[in-house]
């Protein structure tokens, strides 16, 4: 029997133990695999305006091709990127614009900024988009890993070997962002694209859950909870639990293996429903 993948995704946010307010926002669309997170700044509900512009933006422009053509192509693009990709990169782009320019126009949002993390699923490939510290991984074999790279500065001097990983997780330089959407009118985006396999388990987060629980906590409970959103709740659970410093938000999305057979009575079932046409519209 032919085997193929079943995507189910869950998300859930939350305000943490410390904060009063979100500034975190994210978006599922499910039907076209779109999975968008972000991490707002700036204060005064500020960051609330920066963090959901952000992800309004990217919706927009990946769905709306009406309004937003394939040909409008912002930043620089890798020979061989899939139209999806390409788009996404330039949604990133488009977001950074927007709030740079709303801050402009609101003398009172003046330095408010957001983290974008992106992700577009087309089959068996992986289209992400990245700006700041929020993190996409994947979880594959029960090895996690990191797919984005953080743009911090502690993050930097890891890599350059100013600091060893354990110096850069007690740094009072953590919140230091080298990169994020509105803080300059151009912004460099990191795109690029992976393949996936049945059984892949894909996460997206914000800081607040990374600062809060580490990465072999987060493979264990995506390994063990099969349920995106159930396992979206204990990982923030978790990070609650050790003091919920930030908000804290997470997408989990698995890539389920389903046999032909399975396929085969779904499509007999949705065409009865459907009166035999085998189609169906949506909003």
């Amino acid at each position: 029997m032919g085997v193929r993948v079943r995507i189910v995704s869950g998300g859930v946010t939350d305000v943490g133990r410390v904060r009063t307010n979100n500034e975190d926002c994210y978006r599922i669309v499910a039907p076209q695999n779109l999975f968008v997170l972000s991490d707002g700044m700036g204060g005064e509900a500020h960051g609330e305006v920066a963090s959901a512009l952000a992800v309004e933006t990217v919706v927009k422009h990946c769905l709306d091709a009406d309004a937003n053509p394939a040909s409008l192509i912002l930043g620089e693009m890798q020979p061989g990127w899939s139209t999806k990709t390409k788009r996404l990169s330039t949604a990133v782009h488009l977001a950074n614009e927007n709030i740079f320019k709303s801050a402009e126009e609101n003398p009172e949002r003046h330095g408010m900024g957001a983290t974008l993390t992106a992700a577009w699923i087309d089959g068996t490939k992986l289209s992400i988009a990245h700006v700041g510290d929020s993190r996409a991984y994947l979880l594959r074999s029960g090895s996690l890993l990191q797919l984005t790279r953080d743009h911090s500065l502690v993050a930097e001097q890891v890599r350059r070997g100013i600091l060893t990983a354990a110096e850069a997780e007690e740094s009072e330089m953590q919140s230091v962002l080298l990169r994020a959407l509105g803080a300059q009118p151009e912004i460099e985006v990191d795109a690029e694209e992976h393949i996936l396999f049945p059984r892949d388990v894909l996460l997206l987060c914000c800081d607040g859950l990374t600062r809060m629980v580490t990465e072999p906590e987060i493979a264990g409970t995506l390994q063990a909870e099969t349920n995106p959103t159930r396992a979206a709740e204990k990982l923030i659970a978790l990070a609650n639990e050790r003091g919920g410093l930030d908000n804290i938000t997470v997408i989990v999305v698995r890539l389920d293996k389903v046999s032909k057979g399975w396929f085969l009575w779904l499509r007999r079932g949705a065409r009865k429903n459907l009166g035999g046409n085998g189609s169906a519209g949506g909003n």
